[in-house]
């Protein structure tokens, strides 16, 4: 006897359906890992804060490069750099992902390291990533070192990484404050060690004369991880510019929303690009840069592609 078995039309449509999705998964993660992770992108950006008079100022913000020993594409492009020709480099953080990344860093940014610079270190400055489930990025930030997944952390050489910044001739703002004069502007810097480990400490601003104040000037914050409190300090002190980064700019993004996450206290909609930040009648702009590398454990982006920031910062109207 033979027996005939019969599958509803509904099945076989949510069959159907099942398979494309699993279809679009797989193409979306695809494109996500071999694509836009490397479809690096210079984002520009205008801001009126400067001295009345002063001629524009190029600041090109770098962030969360998270370097591995063979990515050849982020090193070909970080060189590339150097053609924007800014007057300033800013650095904040999360430059390794290897214990061996700092040498291919360092070469990386060469070009780049002939400019004047500044910079304070993420999290994976200090401790390379672990494997973990790269679906715990949504739960919530957690205090642990990154890419950890709660074992002890394997600490990098953070010195060396900072002296080969430093014997070029960036400043470690790391905790600490400092005026440069560039082009004939002072830059007052004040930077802090990464929030996501609650390393900082604030320096407040750089002291000098008595007059210092009423003289042209420009206070620029530094820190990676922009959580609320932080930006909170430096908008209260005045500053002219915050920039960070740490947020990847959510990473996976979806198209029409943006970032599901931040990995902060910031809210999503902050998770990359330039915005006001108030509190008590104080507002200061911020820079969140979207970031240039990935997790190591988990290497994609979609609808988020990675970046530096090129900020071209121009004069205050006279008064």
């Amino acid at each position: 006897m033979t027996v005939h078995r019969t599958v509803s039309p509904r099945l076989n449509a949510l069959g159907r359906a099942a398979g494309v999705a699993a279809a679009a998964g797989a193409g979306a993660l695809a494109y996500g890992t071999f694509i836009e992770r490397n479809w690096f992108t210079v984002r520009r950006e205008a801001l009126a804060i400067l001295p009345a008079g002063a001629a524009p100022f190029t600041l090109l913000h770098l962030a969360d490069i998270h370097l591995s020993p063979g990515q050849q594409r982020k090193t070909r492009w970080l060189r590339e750099l150097a053609e924007l020709k800014p007057d300033l480099v800013v650095n904040t953080g999360d430059n390794l992902s290897h214990a061996d990344a700092i040498p291919p860093l360092l070469a990386a940014l060469g070009p780049l390291l002939d400019f004047p610079g500044v910079f304070v270190p993420g999290s994976n400055d200090y401790y390379a990533p672990r494997l973990k489930n790269p679906l715990g990025y949504f739960a919530g930030p957690s205090r642990l070192p990154s890419g950890t997944g709660g074992r002890r952390p394997a600490v990098l050489d953070t010195a060396a990484l900072h002296a080969g910044f430093g014997v070029r001739g960036w400043v470690n703002m790391t905790n600490r404050a400092q005026s440069i004069p560039l082009r004939g502007i002072r830059f007052d810097f004040s930077g802090v060690d990464d929030p996501h480990l609650n390393r900082e400490r604030y320096a407040g601003w750089p002291r000098g004369s008595s007059s210092q104040d009423s003289a042209p000037h420009v206070r620029i914050a530094l820190t990676h991880a922009p959580y609320q409190r932080v930006l909170d300090h430096f908008t209260a002190e005045r500053a002219d510019l915050i920039l960070a980064g740490h947020t990847h700019g959510g990473q996976v993004c979806l198209p029409g929303y943006g970032a599901l996450v931040s990995n902060c206290d910031l809210p999503t909609w902050r998770a990359k690009g330039l915005n006001d930040w108030e509190v008590n009648g104080s507002t200061t702009p911020v820079n969140v840069s979207g970031g240039i590398g990935t997790s190591r454990t988990a290497p994609f982006r979609f609808a988020c592609r990675p970046e530096a920031v090129l900020l071209t910062l121009m004069a205050k109207a006279a008064a």
